[in-house]
């Protein structure tokens, strides 16, 4: 088996957290035979830097002929004052629009070794959590129609939420079909007691579930769902829900994992091909420093052998991997406790070495 990924090292910590997870590839090659051809592209403030665009049409090129694509992180205050359209961040919008990506899937788990980390209190925290929230990526309040206009007290602005049937419908069989390899859980959350969508997207969910009766689904509202993450989060296995309370929920449950440095992401659409990166930033401040955490690009990339090529073993043991060096008390900076922890904290490219020894 042979798959090509194309490679977007991005901005700050991007190039060396890449880099790890392509060390960690390579070895699940040389153990597995799958074969893997990397190719590098720019995007982000490295592309505006080096030809002026944040996203060169080489770049999106390169990503619709690749199996799939790794990415690091882009941004960084050093483009700051570049016009709204050539941002880095707008190199993001930009793939996911090309490689028609409508489906953000963010898992977020406790692992027993860093239980200490969580926020939440310890008879919460001690009891786990495992889920996974499919957030629908492209449409919904941020793409809706917006404006300035003269209104009834003077100058406001406004944001339109609108969702079709049809993008409601491809979310939810991607929630089914992800809770079919889990507990058969879906917790759909909307705000239905107020908003007119979110009745839509009710109604299509149910009517979607019929599909899969081995799937136990469940209504929620955004605030409860907020509500409930704090204060039982082991009761939810996979959510679905919208553009923006995915955005708003998703950042929530990486909070209280205990380190944002461990989640891993993926964007997916209506084939295998999708784009792979961790939830955190570019951190430029700590660039070149050796001390970024590289588990969630090492993560998303077991995401990637999962879900676009089909690699359920070789994505065990890279997981498998990270949980065992976890397990012997290593630790990169962001996520180190003298109290608990063995030996000095790890650099990027040392705990990078600690998970391909236990591959």
């Amino acid at each position: 088996m042979e798959f090509t990924i194309a490679l977007i090292k991005g901005d700050g910590i991007g190039p060396e957290i890449v880099d790890s997870a392509v060390r960690v590839l390579d070895a699940v090659s040389e153990k597995t035979g799958v074969k893997f051809n990397f190719k590098s592209y720019l995007a982000g403030g490295s592309a505006i830097d080096a030809v002026g665009q944040t996203l060169p049409e080489e770049t999106v090129k390169g990503c619709l002929e690749a199996d799939s694509v790794l990415l690091g992180a882009v941004g960084g205050e050093k483009w700051n004052s570049q016009p709204p359209e050539n941002r880095p961040e707008k190199a993001l919008l930009g793939i996911r629009k090309e490689m028609g990506l409508f489906t953000n899937l963010r898992p977020a788990k406790i692992y027993e070794s860093l239980s200490d980390a969580c926020p939440l209190r310890k008879e919460v925290a001690e009891q786990g959590f495992d889920m996974v929230i499919v957030r629908e990526l492209t449409g919904g309040i941020y793409f809706g129609e917006r404006g300035r206009r003269e209104g009834k007290f003077g100058p406001e602005a406004y944001d339109t939420e609108a969702y079709s049937v049809m993008e409601i419908e491809r979310i939810a069989k991607v929630a089914f079909e992800t809770a079919m390899k889990r507990k058969k859980k879906v917790i759909s959350v909307d705000k239905a007691n107020v908003l007119e969508t979110s009745r839509l997207w009710r109604e299509t969910v149910h009517r979607i579930a019929e599909d899969y009766p081995e799937v136990e689904v469940e209504d929620m509202l955004v605030d409860n769902a907020a509500m409930q993450l704090v204060r039982a989060p082991g009761r939810f296995d996979v959510m679905v829900t919208s553009n923006m309370f995915g955005d708003i929920l998703s950042d929530e449950a990486s909070q209280i994992t205990g380190s944002i440095g461990m989640l891993p992401s993926a964007s997916l659409g209506e084939t295998t091909r999708g784009m792979y990166e961790p939830i955190h930033g570019s951190a430029p401040d700590i660039a070149g420093q050796n001390i970024a955490n590289p588990i969630a690009t090492i993560l998303s990339a077991a995401m990637m052998l999962r879900y676009s090529f089909d690699l359920p073993k070789e994505a065990d043991m890279i997981e498998k991997a990270v949980n065992d060096t976890l397990n012997a008390g290593l630790r990169t900076v962001d996520i180190y406790d003298k109290d608990t922890c063995e030996g000095e904290p790890l650099g990027t490219v040392e705990m990078t070495d600690e998970i391909i020894k236990r591959l």
